[in-house]
């Protein structure tokens, strides 16, 4: 299998903003700390899945509208042929190439078909070849980092449940709901970071940029449950 970090990083991203989002909401309400973990998981798998779903249904459509166009190109090169090596040499000539050595260009790029089709997909119609693209591979990719990532807001609930089961002095929600947001903000952070290497922004801009639209995320739910709790008995 391989594993493609940009999808690891969509997947993350919006696995750790929506459960935080949730455990926001369900706090602000001052709900039990189960109904955040109820209403956490079910996020975890209902909307990991959900995710993993549409990455694998928009990967395959693109990869069948590149294949639809790679046979077009390759179909107008066979019926088609002095028209196509026109277009090689102009898309040439733009990029500056005359005379002699335009025509030893276009010589050699149409003696090889796929060359000579992976060129026209790309500058017509921005198309590149992307070798061992699979679908099933990216929805599982993003799958996986949405509940790797996203069950980081919930493990302080999930270790408050054993520890008020077993003491009389158990931590109270807005204890737990601090290390939450501690513990969240560092995933925040550092997917953030992760995205920065990817796109090759700077990584601690990328990581603040991540964290204060997570914080959003999460104040407007937190307010939202807030409101809910006093104006809806």
């Amino acid at each position: 299998m391989k594993w493609t970090i940009e999808d690891f990083v969509y997947g993350a991203t919006d696995g750790a903003v929506t459960t935080f989002a949730i455990v926001a909401g369900v706090v602000g309400a001052s709900l039990s700390p189960s109904i955040v973990i109820i209403l956490g998981f079910a996020n975890l798998f209902a909307d990991g899945f959900a995710m993993a779903v549409g990455n694998y249904l928009s990967t395959r459509s693109k990869l069948e509208y590149e294949e639809r166009e790679r046979k077009r190109q390759s179909k107008e090169i066979e019926d088609f042929p002095e028209r196509k090596i026109s277009e090689i040499k102009n898309i040439y000539a733009e990029k500056g190439f005359k005379d002699e050595l335009l025509e030893k260009v276009t010589n050699v790029l149409i003696s090889n078909r796929k060359i000579w089709t992976d060129i026209l997909l790309k500058e017509k119609t921005g198309v590149t070849d992307k070798e061992n693209v699979n679908p099933i591979f990216k929805a599982i990719t993003t799958f996986v980092a949405f509940n790797l990532v996203g069950l980081i807001p919930l493990l302080p609930f999930i270790f408050a449940l054993f520890i008020n089961d077993s003491s009389s002095s158990g931590l109270s929600s807005q204890t737990v709901f601090a290390y939450s947001s501690v513990f969240t903000a560092l995933a925040f952070f550092s997917i953030g970071i992760i995205s920065g290497k990817v796109v090759g922004k700077p990584s601690i801009r990328s990581g603040f940029i991540t964290l204060i639209i997570g914080g959003i995320a999460a104040i407007v739910s937190y307010i939202v449950g807030t409101l809910l709790s006093m104006y809806i008995q």
